[in-house]
């Protein structure tokens, strides 16, 4: 018969003996203690990263190999030794399933120890051979679990979703540079150009200073920085490029699109494509209401605030069926969108960062103005704001060409800063509207509907653009993209900083900390 028995004294050591019929195994010695404590932050490491990093398929083989290499630590710190009987009390021995003391630790022969707990546990007969093909087992038996999980999103999904998922893993800035099929913006036949009065040394100084670094390009370019362009009163202050990027390098967006598609929608309402902020996303979505007649009371407010009350899960144990993955890798984001969404809260009461949302947006825009979102993109902004260089719109597939409202907008970092000075003129373009001034003043002034409880007092969220106070001044705000991609606009300060990037670099929220403190500066 085998049991475990655990011990712990009131000086600092531990003791964990696996007891069989002929010998006893011990972890409690230095060495042993070491590699105890080393297998156990191993498994702590991998619960961690499943719980933290972006779940993928490297994330599932690593989490895997990382458990299974701390059991066999924990494993390899036992050692053997003579087994003692089993503990007996008046010479009679204890078969219960448990056995506690509080009193001391049983010997051998029954006596007890001053300052000791322990847990006794009888079972099988415990051998090596059988724990070490335990331990081979569990990683056998996790990959043949993630291959099953596979093979069975294969069957529900389309392959081409699963094999992204696979190929592609967590996106990063080339996914939408490269991997997406795209539908082209041309570049406006009137481009439009910044007068430059470059004063470098002044801006750096600023920066450095807000950022609490010696040498601002330095730093820039060690945070994965791509482009970085600040433009005051409508003149270039200061251009860079870093990491091998240049002026006429394409440049993701990121969420940055989120802020176009708001404007967009905007555009659409201003012009009566759309009748206003309160319609009802069924009055333009009729297949929701066929699901669930709740969803008429969800509004295109709702949606532009990211209050709907719409389910969104950014990762999921199916993996999947992960909100994130969805959003971002299935290949019918109509689809998708129209009939993988779900309500769990009353509409306009809670905040929740949801990518469902920009793809409804996209679709109400396609059904009302009968255009492609590219095409109302170009006509409505690309032109009028004369975008010196082509971008582009990624799409889901080519088969369904939908726009990936929520991320998918390339162009350059020149043309990025254009959409941040329309909006620092209140959606005037030389004299001419090209957003009303009521829709800028609602898409970036704090709206309490879109506050979440988690934000500081320093930090909102509007129609798709965050917002950072300024006391007696007009706020701040910003379009922010993942991996650190800004259109950062100061009313007050009259002006406008692109940072485009590979990473954020540094902790994310540093960035508009630091561009808060620099633009009061200059």
């Amino acid at each position: 018969m085998s049991y475990l028995y655990i011990r712990f004294r009131c000086v600092p050591s531990v003791s964990v003996q696996l007891r069989g019929r002929e010998k006893m195994t011990t972890l409690g010695d230095a060495r042993g203690l070491g590699k105890l404590a080393i297998g156990g932050v191993l498994i702590v490491l991998a619960v961690w990263t499943w719980s933290v990093l972006a779940a993928t398929p490297a994330r599932f083989v690593f989490v895997a190999l990382i458990g299974t290499l701390g059991i066999v630590v924990l494993w390899a710190s036992i050692r053997a030794d003579p087994a003692p009987k089993p503990p007996t009390k008046g010479g009679r021995s204890h078969r219960d399933d448990r056995v506690w003391s509080n009193k001391g630790t049983w010997s051998a022969d029954g006596s007890t120890s001053r300052g000791a707990l322990h847990l006794s546990f009888l079972g099988r007969p415990l051998s090596r051979r059988r724990l070490l093909g335990t331990l081979v087992a569990i990683p056998v038996v996790l990959l043949s679990s993630f291959a099953a999980l596979t093979a069975i999103a294969a069957i529900r999904y389309p392959r081409e979703y699963v094999w992204r998922i696979l190929a592609w893993r967590d996106s990063d800035v080339g996914d939408f540079l490269t991997h997406f099929p795209q539908r082209v913006l041309s570049a406006s036949p009137s481009p439009y150009q910044f007068d430059v009065a470059l004063d470098e040394r002044r801006v750096a100084a600023a920066f450095e200073t807000a950022f609490s670094v010696d040498d601002f390009e330095a730093f820039l370019a060690g945070t994965a920085t791509q482009a970085f362009v600040v433009v005051q009163d409508d003149r270039i202050v200061y251009e860079s490029y870093f990491n091998g990027w240049r002026r006429d390098s394409m440049l993701t967006s990121y969420s940055v699109a989120k802020s176009f598609a708001s404007t967009l929608v905007g555009i659409a309402i201003q012009e009566g494509f759309i009748g206003g902020i309160d319609d009802p996303i069924t009055q333009y979505l009729p297949e929701l209401l066929d699901r669930d007649p709740a969803f008429a009371n969800i509004t295109i407010r709702h949606l532009l605030t990211m209050s709907s009350g719409l389910d969104y899960q950014e990762i999921r144990w199916g993996l999947y069926n992960s909100d994130d993955a969805l959003t971002s890798y299935y290949p019918d984001q109509r689809h998708i969108s129209l009939y993988n969404t779900h309500i769990v809260d009353p509409p306009g009461e809670y905040f929740l960062y949801n990518k469902y949302h920009p793809q409804l947006l996209g679709l109400i825009l396609e059904r009302t103005t009968g255009m492609s979102v590219t095409e109302w993109t170009q006509t409505r902004v690309w032109d009028p704001l004369g975008m010196e260089f082509d971008g582009a719109w990624c799409l889901d597939s080519t088969t369904s060409g939908f726009e990936k409202m929520e991320a998918g907008l390339n162009a350059r970092a020149i043309d990025f800063a254009k959409f941040g000075r329309l909006f620092l003129h209140d959606g005037d373009w030389n004299g001419a509207s090209i957003v009303h001034p009521d829709w800028v003043a609602l898409a970036t002034g704090r709206n309490p509907a879109g506050r979440a409880p988690a934000f500081s007092d320093d930090e909102y969220y509007a129609f798709m653009w965050w917002g950072f106070p300024r006391e007696n001044e007009p706020p701040d705000f910003a379009a922010w993209g993942d991996r650190g991609q800004f259109v950062y606009v100061s009313p007050a300060n009259r002006l406008i900083i692109v940072r485009n990037g590979g990473e954020y670099g540094i902790d994310p929220e540093r960035w508009p900390e630091g561009f808060y403190r620099a633009v009061s500066e200059l």
